[in-house]
């Protein structure tokens, strides 16, 4: 007779707390994971500071929500330290099997936390390096290099993987020897829904130039709208719309009185904060992002989705999305008077704008499907969670 084998009972989910520094980010960039990660077993919980609509929309689809004291530019101490107090309470009380951090305070901070917590596997996504990195001067230097320092400890942890969205921070990290090389994961941008962002034709009408981010010197606003002025002064038919929100926790803001000074001379329109951004870009002609460093923008990705020519910086992160000439035209950042000549090409050869935008769609779905994105990093999580007991099935 055959003995009957015990019945084991059924693992717990895998508990994941994704931590981040803005709920709307969370929504537009993180959310499919989550999801994914939610539909394949895990148990999870995300930590933001409070947002409403976007805290609405996180709870509504059967994520957990945790707010967190965090603001993105401030840098006092103590409000440093209630942001690392908020972490090691919050993952002292939930023990996650796995975080998942993204973007700078939630990885130096969150990531330090999780390891001093012996959490079992963390997960960091380096999207960019900020405002500190794109200026000199002595004490720049010095506060770079403790965030340097800091980047070491938090990923320092025995179980991690560092994600990095573009060839040249990776380069800058493994420069600095912020982190091992055997940890590191590529994975370009985040992803977008390519049935959310259909081709779409130029709409008719007098070209839209658009520049679609938050309103601050680091995505290059005044030299687009120096541009735009230029352009204007030499007869040109076109209209130029800003649509995004000023950030006044970046160093690099610009106040709406200057926005609005600019609408006022007739430069520029602003529409700010949009949630239709399928819409708003299929309005457009031509999308322009003179960004001065990026992680890896997703909105030139929406923009190549749509099928629309874009303008934009050769610097990391642009250069990943945009091939000079192939799906658009890549200018020197901080310049200008090539920005206005790069606009005026597209603006004056229609052809030139549509070829432009059929080969940007085609890429988008051959390197940049959001598919791809989650599939890496459920990957991810597979990997660094193997040494401790199999990630959670597809039912």
């Amino acid at each position: 007779m055959t003995a009957t084998p015990p019945v084991r009972a059924p693992l717990p989910p895998k508990r994941l707390l994704l931590l981040l520094n803005d709920a709307p980010f969370f929504v537009t960039h993180r959310l499919s994971i989550a999801l994914a990660a939610r539909a394949v077993g895990f148990e999870v919980h995300v930590g933001v500071p409070f947002e409403p609509r976007a805290v609405e929309l996180i709870k509504g689809a059967g994520i957990v929500v945790h707010d967190i004291p965090l603001r993105r530019g401030a840098r006092a101490v103590a409000g440093e330290l209630r942001l690392l107090q908020a972490y090691w309470r919050l993952i002292g009380e939930l023990k996650p099997d796995i975080v998942h951090a993204v973007t700078m305070k939630p990885v130096l901070y969150g990531g330090l936390v999780a390891r001093l917590r012996k959490v079992p596997a963390v997960v960091h996504a380096v999207t960019g390096l900020g405002y500190l990195f794109l200026i000199g001067g002595p004490l720049a230097w010095v506060q770079r290099t403790l965030v340097l320092a800091l980047y070491r400890a938090a990923l320092g942890h025995p179980n991690a993987r560092a994600i990095f969205q573009n060839p040249d921070d990776l380069d800058l990290f493994l420069r600095h020897r912020v982190v091992d090389r055997g940890i590191t994961v590529m994975i370009r941008g985040c992803g977008v829904d390519t049935r959310e962002f259909p081709y779409t034709p130029e709409p008719p009408g007098p070209p839209l130039v658009l520049f679609p981010a938050r309103i601050i010197g680091d995505k290059g606003v005044r030299e687009f709208v120096a541009a735009a002025g230029a352009l204007k002064a030499q007869g040109a038919e076109a209209r130029f719309r800003l649509l995004g929100r000023t950030d006044p926790d970046n160093p690099t803001n610009v106040t709406e009185a200057e926005v609005r000074a600019w609408e006022e001379e007739g430069i520029v329109e602003w529409r700010g904060f949009s949630t239709e951004m399928p819409i708003e870009l299929a309005l457009s002609h031509i999308v322009v992002m003179p960004s001065y460093r990026e992680g890896l923008p997703r909105v030139l990705i929406e923009a190549a989705s749509v099928g629309r020519a874009i303008v934009t910086t050769d610097v990391p992160g642009c250069r990943e999305v945009v091939r000079d000439g192939d799906n658009g035209l890549l200018v020197p950042v901080r310049d200008a008077a090539a920005l206005a000549a790069a606009i005026k090409r597209l603006l004056e050869d229609k052809k030139l704008r549509a070829d432009m935008g059929a080969r940007g769609r085609a890429r988008v779905m051959a390197e940049f499907s959001v598919e791809g994105f989650v599939a890496d990093s459920l990957a991810v999580y597979g990997d660094v969670l193997q040494d401790d007991q199999p990630a959670p099935a597809a039912a």
